[in-house]
């Protein structure tokens, strides 16, 4: 049930208000077409239970890996 799956990421964030943000936000960036937008939904509420969506340290190795690239390129 979703709820489970709430409960479940509500462990890495503590504000509501946020994991709805965070959930709707990954859910239109990670939604395919001619599949249910609920089990999209579903399965972002999945991740968020096993990770925690706000690492700091890992959304900082792609901006390097990124700037890295650029400067490969020039």
């Amino acid at each position: 049930m979703r709820s489970d799956l709430i409960f479940g990421a509500l462990t890495h964030v503590t504000n509501r208000y946020e994991l709805c943000q965070l959930a709707s936000k990954a859910t239109r960036k990670l939604h395919k077409p001619n599949t249910r937008v609920q089990d999209t939904t579903n399965e972002v509420l999945d991740r968020f239970k096993d990770t925690v969506p706000m690492d700091v340290n890992a959304a900082a190795v792609p901006a390097a890996v990124d700037s890295l690239e650029e400067r490969r390129a020039a």
